[in-house]
């Protein structure tokens, strides 16, 4: 009898009827790469969308914003005679309400970022010092860019173009050229400093804390101004009024101009029968550290000249300080001999 193949079983499975292997899960890695750009979303500032730099500050909800979008709100509250609020929850923001977040603060240091010199990696806490420091493609200046060169590249070819730099080898006559340049340049400090140490010697010296607060004109389109209450100084009554320049230029609609300024002068209010010769010097108050450039500005009040000028209060905290609830500062008055 013939041999014939024996036809399989129904236990035996052909290769077809043989499941396909389950393909295995990579969404560890894939999570890993969205990790990042996750925190970076939850943890970036509610205003202007990007991770704070420094502090951190959150509304009663948790909402995260940069402590200068913060005095920003507070700000535009202020110009806008509204209340400031939260552009999540539009809870309303105050300096009682808001709070600093330590942790968040701490998340965001460790996060990585990329060197806008090298491309290197490294974390937001370590990036300013290796960007200014360490990074060999930072962008530099020459050595005697202060005689007038004007080279700037990568640090690591500074050692190179220093050897071959032209105003290395300038005669005596060109270096004393550029050291009268730059004698001119700080000129201005020194001037301002001896005026200020020769207001010193004065006779009559007088200082006081002045707190400004905000009111708002009777106008149909009210305006935004600061005034202090009436003080006694040198045997006569003051006031100080301060005005913001964002005002002046759109009364409308103040908050149009990112670029906002402070203008302040000095009120007499009592009667004087002979002519007051005054030098003005307003500085931060104690325990602020809200940075105002020292400048004395000369005012000669008469019986008909009660008002000095409008001299601009030099600060780069503007926001800052509208968005506080008084305006602080110290006022040192010098008067003249007549």
């Amino acid at each position: 009898m013939a041999e014939h193949d024996c036809p399989s079983t129904s236990n035996e499975k052909t290769e077809d009827d043989v499941p396909p292997a389950k393909k295995i899960k990579v969404i560890a890695d894939h999570k890993k790469e969205k990790l990042e750009e996750r925190l970076n979303y939850i943890l970036s500032c509610t205003v202007c969308l990007d991770l704070p730099s420094s502090v951190c500050m959150q509304c009663c909800h948790g909402h995260l914003m940069c402590v200068g979008c913060y005095h920003h709100l507070l700000a535009d509250g202020r110009l806008k005679d509204e209340q400031a609020t939260c552009p999540s929850c539009r809870v309303d923001i105050t300096r009682g309400s808001c709070i600093r977040n330590l942790a968040v603060e701490k998340a965001i240091s460790e996060l990585p970022v990329q060197c806008s010199f090298c491309s290197g990696v490294f974390s937001r806490s370590n990036i300013t010092l290796h960007e200014r420091c360490e990074c060999n493609e930072r962008v530099v200046k020459c050595r005697f860019k202060q005689l007038g060169c004007h080279w700037s590249g990568p640090a690591h070819e500074l050692d190179r173009h220093v050897d071959s730099c032209s105003h290395s080898m300038k005669s005596p006559t060109e270096l004393l050229q550029c050291l009268n340049s730059i004698n001119s340049q700080q000129q201005d400090q020194i001037s301002a400093f001896n005026n200020i140490m020769n207001l010193l010697s004065c006779e009559h010296i007088s200082y006081t804390e002045v707190q400004l607060r905000p009111y708002r004109t009777d106008d149909f389109v009210t305006k935004l101004f600061y005034e202090s209450n009436r003080f006694h100084l040198l045997g006569q009554t003051w006031a100080v009024k301060a005005f913001v320049t964002a005002v002046e230029q759109h009364p409308s609609n103040p908050t149009l101009s990112a670029e906002r300024g402070l203008t302040y002068q000095l009120l007499l209010k009592s009667k004087i029968s002979e002519p007051l010769e005054i030098d003005i010097l307003l500085l931060r108050a104690p325990y602020d550290d809200v940075i105002i450039e020292a400048k004395p500005c000369y005012t000669r009040f008469t019986s008909d000249i009660t008002e000095s000028t409008l001299e601009p209060l030099k600060t780069r905290d503007v926001n800052r300080l509208l968005g506080s609830k008084v305006i602080n500062i110290r006022l040192f008055m010098f008067q003249h001999k007549r």
